[in-house]
């Protein structure tokens, strides 16, 4: 099959694909906000970043805490913490020598909920 044989199968009104690819890329955001959108969601790849993210949303903690909590280093809770706050979703607030990490915004909170909701459908 070649390419002009897949146009036809696909579809026989190939005016209307281009008016429409026209119209939904200009309403597309910029590339550079997409980029950073990826960059975002790529946080929720790593499982202890997400187990992270649920421990703040339960409760305002210290790096000591959580790597107690889940069983790891203080060393790999500050470098996961670094990242998200590097990535805003997670906030800090000194006490003394003692800084405890929440989560950045109710946006993160929805956004565990949802992706949450969404894969127990």
């Amino acid at each position: 099959m070649n390419a002009s044989d897949h146009d036809k199968s696909c579809c026989e009104v190939v005016a209307d694909h281009e008016n429409l690819a026209k119209e939904l890329l200009g309403g597309m955001p910029p590339e550079e906000d997409l980029y950073d959108l990826a960059d975002f969601f790529k946080v929720f790849g790593d499982s202890t970043r997400v187990k992270i993210l649920y421990l703040l949303l339960c409760s305002e903690m210290c790096v000591g805490h959580i790597a107690d909590t889940l069983g790891m280093t203080q060393s790999a809770i500050s470098h996961q913490l670094r990242f998200l706050k590097q990535m805003k979703l997670v906030s800090t607030q000194r006490e003394g020598k003692t800084i405890f990490y929440s989560l950045a915004d109710a946006h993160i909170e929805s956004i565990l909920s949802q992706g949450y909701e969404h894969i127990k459908e």
